[in-house]
């Protein structure tokens, strides 16, 4: 590739490519992940080719992603792999590159793996945990991720005023959707904000009033595990969306309806949330009684 064909990553078309996302309505967190993983390619690009950052940037081939694609296998899944691979090809289809890297091929899987399982009880030990742990904020965030169905950027919208109306209006990915409160949870969230003298506005947030971040609820949560006897490798707020969309459906079996109060504009996107548990699918095999008969 001649000096004149090739390609530089710079700050400033890093920083294009993140406003490009965000006039696209992408969610603050895919954002801020496609960001992420344009930065970590380039840094590839740099470490790789012992490139030094010059006037024009770094430059970027084909070939480098391709290696870099490689390299990844090393320390990342496959799936991560693929979501790293899509915002490259994303940033080098906004600049029209052509640069498209081919993700990897995955078998559909059926199951949810058991590291990633969190079941009824252990959500109910993470929030006695909680408790023990004198963290009412902590308790409070996790019941209401829980309860409601919600991703963590949705919380803010968990407001004073929606508690009283025991209904929370979300928008996110351009889509507004109604989310009821419980009876039980709309109580305990009215006694909370009068105990914090909370009387509008959202209900979880910092000293400086800005939304909770996801990291640090992350980050709380895990500290929770030792206390709760929870593998930590189950508890990130997302998987706690996960436990609402299983118990959803295995009351209600109604696809649609889970799509709806979890703001999905495709059912084969809800589909992955309520995968059953890999011990699940185990029990269906032997319960088939088609390996029972004996040689001898």
């Amino acid at each position: 590739m001649s000096e004149e064909t090739k390609f530089y990553i710079t700050e400033r078309k890093i920083n294009e490519y993140a406003l490009s996302l965000r006039n696209d309505e992408r969610a603050d967190n895919t954002v801020e992940k496609y960001i992420r993983d344009v930065r970590a390619f380039a840094d590839f690009c740099q470490t790789s080719r012992k490139q030094k950052p010059g006037a024009n940037g770094i430059a970027v081939t084909k070939e480098i992603a391709i290696e870099w694609k490689i390299k990844l296998k090393d320390t990342h899944t496959m799936t991560s792999i693929n979501s790293m691979l899509a915002a490259l090809n994303g940033f080098c289809a906004y600049f029209t590159l052509d640069m498209k890297i081919k993700p990897y091929k995955i078998q559909k899987q059926t199951f949810l793996p058991e590291k990633k399982d969190l079941t009824q009880e252990e959500y109910e030990r993470l929030l006695r945990a909680a408790r023990l742990t004198k963290n009412e904020r902590l308790f409070y965030v996790i019941q209401t991720l829980c309860a409601l169905g919600l991703r963590v950027s949705e919380l803010q919208f968990v407001t004073a005023e929606a508690v009283k109306q025991g209904q929370v209006t979300v928008t996110n990915k351009g889509k507004t959707r109604t989310v009821f409160v419980p009876n039980d949870l709309r109580a305990a969230l009215t006694e909370y904000a009068k105990r914090l003298h909370i009387r509008t506005g959202s209900l979880f947030v910092t000293r400086n009033g800005a939304p909770l971040h996801r990291s640090n609820i992350w980050a709380q949560m895990k500290k929770l595990c030792a206390v709760a006897n929870v593998d930590p490798s189950k508890v990130f707020p997302h998987n706690l969306r996960g436990l609402y969309s299983r118990v959803f459906y295995g009351k209600e079996k109604d696809l649609a309806k889970l799509a709806d109060t979890l703001g999905h504009s495709s059912i084969n996107t809800t589909r992955i949330y309520i995968m059953e548990s890999s011990a699940k699918y185990r029990r269906i095999i032997e319960n088939l009684g088609l390996a029972a008969l004996k040689y001898t």
